[in-house]
Order: C-alpha cells, then sequence, then structure tokens
C-alpha cells in the first residue's frame, strides 16, 4: 500500500514537472534568437502586402517576428505580453492589405494581451488561458485566410499547452487516488486499535466487577461472624 502510495505521488510529482515545463517552454517562446526559442509561436502569416511588414510575421509573447531562410523566428528587442493587433501600432500601424476583421476593434489585441497575466497566475488558471489562446490566434489564422493569405498555427506552442494542460489534469487526478490509498490504509489501521481498545476496556471494567463482588462477599462473612 505505501508503494502504490509513493508510485503515485511520484507520477504526479513527474507529469506536473512535465507541465510546468512546456508551459515554460510557451511563455518564452520568441524571447530569444536562440534554439529552441525561435521556432515557438502562435501564428505564422504571411504578410508580404502589407507596408511596413515583413514577408512572413510570427506572433510570441514577446515580439512580432520575422522569418530567416532557415525558417526561425528573428525577432527583436523583446516586450513581454505583447499584443496581437495587426492593425494596431504596435504590430503593423496600418489597414492597408489588413484583413477587415483586425480593423477598428480592440478584441483581438485585450484578448491577446489576456493571455500572459492568466498564465503567469499558474496553474489553476492554465485552461482558461489555454483555450482563449486558442481561440485568438483560430480567429486570426482565419481571417487571414479568408483576405487571401496564406497563414498558419504555431503547432508547437499550442501542442506544448494542451500538453501541459493534460498533464496538470493528470496529476491531479494521481494526487488524489494516492490521498484515497492513503486514508484507506490509515482507516485499516485505526479500527483495529479501537477494537483492541474496546476490549481491553471490558476486560478491565469486568475485572472491576469481580474484584468488587469478592470484596462484597468478604464484607457479608465478617459482618455475619
Amino acid at each position: 500500500m505505501a508503494l502504490a502510495r509513493a508510485s503515485l505521488g511520484f507520477l504526479g510529482m513527474f507529469f506536473m514537472a512535465g507541465a510546468i515545463l512546456l508551459m515554460l517552454l510557451t511563455l518564452l517562446g520568441g524571447a530569444t534568437n536562440t534554439n529552441p526559442l525561435d521556432i515557438i509561436y502562435f501564428l505564422e502569416a504571411h504578410t508580404g502586402n502589407i507596408p511596413g511588414a515583413p514577408e512572413v510575421s510570427r506572433w510570441t509573447f514577446w515580439n512580432l517576428c520575422r522569418v530567416n531562410g532557415d525558417g526561425k523566428s528573428v525577432c527583436g528587442t523583446s516586450h513581454p505580453d505583447y499584443p496581437f493587433d495587426p492593425a494596431g501600432r504596435t504590430n503593423f500601424d496600418t489597414t492597408v492589405n489588413v484583413p477587415k476583421a483586425f480593423v477598428g476593434t480592440r478584441h483581438f489585441f485585450l484578448t491577446s494581451r489576456f493571455v500572459f497575466p492568466w498564465l503567469l497566475i499558474a496553474l489553476f488558471f492554465a485552461i482558461l488561458s489555454t483555450t482563449m489562446m486558442t481561440a485568438v490566434f483560430v480567429q486570426g489564422r482565419n481571417h487571414f485566410h479568408h483576405n487571401g493569405q496564406s497563414a498558419k498555427l504555431g503547432a508547437k506552442a499550442f501542442a506544448f499547452m494542451w500538453t501541459a494542460l493534460f498533464c496538470i489534469c493528470l496529476s491531479c487526478v494521481l494526487y488524489c487516488v494516492g490521498g484515497a490509498v492513503s486514508r484507506k490504509r490509515n482507516d485499516s489501521e485505526t479500527q483495529p486499535s479501537e477494537e483492541r481498545a474496546f476490549f481491553r476496556h471490558e476486560r478491565s471494567a469486568n475485572g472491576r466487577h469481580k474484584r468488587r463482588g469478592h470484596e462484597d462477599g468478604a464484607s457479608g462473612k465478617e459482618t455475619y461472624n
């Protein structure tokens, strides 16, 4: 029983550690131009027909990056919680050839800005940040497609986040099962001791009654004599 509890605890810690590692990789993707951070991104789109934009653009938590000939992200100065807002001044600062769905709205700016703090608040909000992240960048990809521009999601970033979320849920289940196993063992160990204590109490009580009976009998004989 102890081995099972220890094994479940170890598995829970293993999956939790894996989830934290994957979330950190997703969080740091694009922060520097080093491997593997230069291949982790949320959305890639062909933006060569947008004035001032690179031929291919990638969005990360830290910057809007161009892509070199090796398919790696080349990012400038990092800015934490960088927004996904193609028509806004933080991205391309133009509406020319930008999909109309991005123009005149704060939806993408605000949603993308909230993903970063949700992720930092930690594991309880992991499901919220993952679903928000998926929704906003899938919508962005679809709008680029509708505008006749090629775009795709960053497979690694989304795979890391959804796998991390799965690991978190699995580790929670393992911790709960381990706790249940431990509680069951404690109950099984406590019950016999309680029964033994009860029988000891009964035996001691019977002994006291017998001694009291002998004493009463002896005193009765003395009185008779």
